[in-house]
């Protein structure tokens, strides 16, 4: 949990100095929010299965509490895994469907290096977009609004929304016809993830959470496309290690 100040009603997001009290014998009652007069954090009661589906619905209430009242701090490891699952996505749609008898074509670094680059390009994807994001939201409420701006704590809150990209994997297992369309649908969920974590951490607009988003994803696609235009590939580094 966070220190005294820090932690949010989860109805209002007005802050809490406390969530619950201990008393004797193991009894915990809930901190009534004197804003709302509501629970302050109801979550604190709820099965973390229950946390993760309304977590899966996009909840406002599940996101503060996970954003502001707990002490989660996976959101790095979360980051490396969903940029693994994204990285084998692109690999695999290049090898899925290979048909060479060629004893070149197979050899495992070979592989390896090409999936090290897909990680790294999906890596860099992921900068742009927290970047642009970031650098949005810090223009528009710094230097239009006159406000601050929490940087870390919306670089954690995007990185934890983006939880979504785990289903790449399943996705790719259970290839079928509607693959592109699954992959769409994936891709739709994580961007409203995001949004919903921003309008959260600053109490804003759907509209200004929107906005952030798309500027990230312009910012994102961008950065791919410049990528593709690079004059080098994969197979261009190894043949240079390789000379």
């Amino acid at each position: 949990m966070g220190k005294e100040g820090f932690y949010r009603c989860v109805e209002c997001s007005r802050k809490a100095a406390e969530l619950h009290r201990d008393y004797s014998n193991g009894i915990l009652k809930i901190t009534i929010c004197g804003s709302c007069q509501k629970p302050a954090d109801k979550y604190i009661e709820y099965d973390p299965v229950i946390i993760l589906i309304d977590a899966i619905l996009c909840k406002a209430q599940a996101f503060r509490h996970i954003l502001f009242n707990t002490s989660l701090n996976i959101h790095w490891k979360l980051c490396v895994f969903c940029l693994l699952c994204e990285a084998y996505l692109r690999w695999s749609a290049l090898h899925g469907s290979e048909q060479s008898s060629d004893p070149a074509d197979i050899i495992r670094y070979t592989k390896e290096w090409e999936f090290y680059g897909k990680f790294g390009l999906a890596a860099l994807e992921l900068m742009a977009f927290c970047s642009g994001v970031l650098s949005f939201l810090w223009l528009w409420v710094s230097c239009l609004q006159g406000g601050s701006i929490e940087l870390n704590l919306l670089l954690r809150g995007l990185l934890l929304s983006c939880y979504g990209k785990v289903l790449l994997v399943p996705a790719v297992i259970w290839e079928h016809d509607y693959s592109p369309f699954c992959l769409g649908l994936i891709k739709l969920f994580v961007l409203t993830s995001n949004s919903q974590a921003i309008r959260v951490i600053l109490n804003c607009s759907r509209r200004l959470s929107l906005v952030a988003v798309c500027f990230g994803l312009l910012s994102e696609t961008l950065t791919a496309q410049a990528c593709s235009k690079l004059p080098w590939s994969i197979q261009d580094i190894q043949d240079m290690w390789t000379s």
